[in-house]
């Protein structure tokens, strides 16, 4: 332990052993270091037992790389420290007292499949139809209530009238009956049950607290209101609890992280300390004056001002470019001259709000021979809904690619089985004939039974329309065509979140951008676009060498994957109203939301060490619509004295939603209209943009309505989307349903 190594600030927080400590640790400041040196400061200067000291942190590496630099920095005794996850932590005291709450020690831990599976019986048994009331959606509420430590007669008694709500109550209560007959927690019960096990057994709950005398919580920004209870109680009998965080880097409140945890922490710990680390160890002062210019302008902020020794350092260069592909042509060529004055591809990272976004800045990256990998994810090609939407176009362009129709055979879901599948292929192998062939003579083969039959043709019935659809529409309007046919959408919300719906809605989006894109290219060049050259075109993209990790590469990631790093070298791309803050946390009615983005916004500036580029697109192509964009108002934020070039005033008025009376501009051809939130590109104006299916629906709120399945009801509600309108009826049987204008197809009686 070396204190000297320590900053004033350091030394404080490592010296305040005694009571609550609030460690506010703004970003590069070296809270990690000021942990492990306070653990070793506890052992080597204050005689505390290290069997005394426990450190939670979120992640199993963080806890590894925790407990690593205590054995190097603690002379003896560091192994009895205990440094563990939140879900490690609960896993070991259940397994030791569970029994005192009715549950057998050698419990099992379901993981998502079996909770879905388990979800999925009980819907069957309750007469749920999992077509309206998803099993993803239901795992999702159930999961979120437990992280609020909401019993299911807690739930049920909040959901008050909302019908679906109550029925999820009921799935929930019969869930965590199935849980205990089968001696079974998820990954939510295993705090929620440690909890429980505390609140109702005093003597297990003093064991620990006896235990853990002088307790440490990393990235308490990120605890739930599970998570803070449970340190909360452990607490409770000593007060030694020191927690590190930094509200400013709050951005998981789509996980369920409670922000004011940390900004209410003096008030649920009376006379806490507070000691804030605003030294700063990774940046330049021009990069973290403007992440303290954009940042304090939220309200719901502990006041703090990061500072470094580093020195100014380069202004910011902000760069306006015409338009979205221009814009991934500058980042790839500011790349390459980087590293022709000398940097390495490896000090590179370029950050987006959403991973559509990477598909053109992979394809520029490519032309120009700069080798990258995606962090977190999958090159824009590799993505299932990419691959899927892929194997339509081969199918309808010559069939003779035997793995693209095995791949979309049953995709959505027929009903064709393996089954079916080996007997086509093993008639075609019979035959010397391609698969396709086999299929579209499968009423020849006698293997395949009439009721495998009936869901073969409309498929082939399917693929021979689009064909035809081929005939007389452009690539554009046919790669539409197979999204909306297929039902490609909507059957990816059966099974999948609405976030995870959404990612991948935005990136069929970004397709139909690169199919126009290949259009425009083609008509430049004089030549008439084909399906067999944009398939060619993709394929030559596409077909990249995987990455040999030991060779240096530019990292490409989202804003909320780059939480934790750092580099060089960082460009934030798509710096647009309505990308970046995202188009509905601007329209939203709770300011928190755009509090939420701006703290994105915030880390992402907070990666750069030493320079920070900042680019935006006057223009961005949004579902094939070209968009007119206004620079996103973080950009403007930031004072024109550090950058290079000032954000011009915007030659156009952006569109802005009127609330009152709930109507809103927005692209035309909302194909991809469904359930969830939108990837409505950018707030602004699409060029020959019309409302929403054709404008506003002709009922309002308050007018009576009719459904085909769900009879009669009054509309409550009727909110824009960035696709189309959102629809609330109370109905006089079924109760309350949220549906989507174009789906619902209601009529104004």
């Amino acid at each position: 332990m070396r204190l000297e190594d320590l900053n004033d600030s350091q030394k404080r927080a490592v010296k305040y052993t005694d009571g609550a400590l609030l460690i506010i640790a703004g970003a590069g400041s070296g809270k990690t270091r000021v942990l492990t040196n306070r653990i070793a400061y506890l052992i080597e200067e204050c005689g505390v037992d290290p069997y005394n000291i426990m450190a939670i942190t979120f992640t199993n590496k963080a806890a590894r790389e925790m407990k690593e630099r205590v054995e190097t920095t603690v002379a003896q005794g560091a192994g009895a420290v205990w440094v563990s996850t939140f879900h490690s932590t609960c896993v070991r005291i259940l397994r030791r007292y569970i029994d005192r709450i009715g549950y057998d020690n050698n419990f099992t831990i379901y993981d998502t499949d079996d909770q879905k599976s388990v979800i999925k019986d009980i819907c069957k048994k309750m007469n749920i139809d999992t077509k309206m009331l998803k099993e993803r959606a239901i795992m999702s509420k159930i999961s979120s209530a437990k992280d609020e430590l909401k019993t299911p007669d807690e739930f049920e008694l909040e959901a008050g009238n909302d019908y679906n709500l109550r029925r999820i109550a009921g799935v929930y209560r019969e869930y965590q009956k199935t849980l205990k007959l089968n001696n079974a927690l998820d990954f939510d019960d295993l705090i929620f049950k440690t909890v429980e096990l505390f609140q109702s057994d005093a003597e297990v709950l003093e064991h620990y607290q006896d235990r853990f005398r002088y307790i440490m919580v990393d990235e308490y920004q990120d605890t739930n209101t599970s998570q803070f209870k449970l340190v909360a109680m452990l607490a409770a009998k000593y007060g030694n609890i020191c927690v590190v965080g930094d509200d400013d880097q709050s951005i998981y409140k789509f996980r369920g992280a409670n922000i004011y945890n940390i900004l209410n922490f003096e008030n649920v710990f009376t006379g806490a300390k507070v000691i804030k680390l605003e030294q700063n160890y990774r940046s330049t002062q021009t990069i973290l004056n403007a992440a303290n210019a954009v940042i304090s302008n939220n309200i719901g902020r502990k006041s703090k001002s990061l500072w470094t020794d580093n020195g100014e350092g380069e202004k910011v260069n902000y760069t306006l470019y015409e338009n979205g592909y221009d814009e991934a042509e500058g980042v790839a060529s500011g790349i390459a001259e980087y590293v022709r004055d000398g940097w390495n591809y490896n000090d590179v990272a370029i950050l987006y709000r959403t991973n559509a976004q990477s598909r053109a800045l992979e394809e520029k990256l490519m032309i120009h021979n700069i080798p990258y990998k995606i962090y977190g994810g999958q090159n824009f090609y590799q993505r299932k809904e990419i691959k899927d939407i892929l194997a339509y176009l081969k199918t309808i362009d010559n069939g003779l690619d035997g793995q693209a129709v095995k791949r979309i055979i049953n995709v959505p879901k027929r009903g064709i089985g393996n089954t079916t599948i080996d007997r086509l292929q093993e008639y075609a192998d019979f035959n010397d004939i391609t698969f396709w062939e086999a299929l579209v003579n499968a009423k020849d083969i006698d293997t395949i039974k009439n009721a495998a039959l009936s869901k073969l043709e409309p498929f082939v019935d399917l693929i021979g329309r689009l064909r035809a659809k081929e005939e007389f529409m452009s690539l554009k309007e046919l790669a539409e065509a197979v999204i909306e046919d297929t039902g490609y959408i909507e059957s990816l919300s059966q099974n999948e979140t609405v976030e995870e719906v959404e990612a991948r809605r935005e990136n069929l989006d970004e397709f139909i951008n690169k199919v126009v894109s290949y259009e425009e290219g083609c008509k430049e060049a004089g030549e008439e676009p084909t399906l067999s050259g944009l398939l060619e075109e993709v394929a030559l993209i596409a077909d990249i060498d995987n990455l040999d990790e030991s060779e240096p590469h530019v990292m490409l990631m989202t804003l909320h994957s780059a939480k934790g790093l750092e580099f060089p070298i960082v460009y934030m791309t798509g710096m647009e109203d309505g990308l970046f803050p995202s188009y509905m946390t601007i329209v939203s009615d709770d300011s928190t939301e755009i509090e939420e983005e701006r703290r994105l916004c915030y880390v992402g500036i907070t990666r750069a060490e030493k320079i920070l580029n900042l680019t935006s697109a006057k223009s961005r192509m949004v579902r094939g619509e070209t968009q007119m964009n206004a620079v996103s108002r973080f950009v403007k934020e930031i004072p024109p004295e550090l950058m290079d070039n000032k954000p011009p005033a915007p030659r156009y008025q952006p569109v802005v939603a009127d609330k009152s009376s709930r109507t809103i501009s927005a692209p035309k051809k909302p194909y991809l209209a469904s359930a969830g939130t939108g990837s409505f590109g950018a707030l602004g104006i699409s060029k020959g943009s019309e409302a929403v299916k054709g404008g506003k629906p002709d009922y309002d709120i308050g007018d009576r309505v009719r459904h085909v399945k769900y009879g009669e009801g009054f509309v409550t509600d009727l909110e824009p989307g960035p696709r189309d309108y959102k629809v609330t009826v109370d109905f006089d049987d079924a109760g309350q349903k949220i549906m989507y204008a174009a789906f619902a197809k209601l009529e104004k009686i």
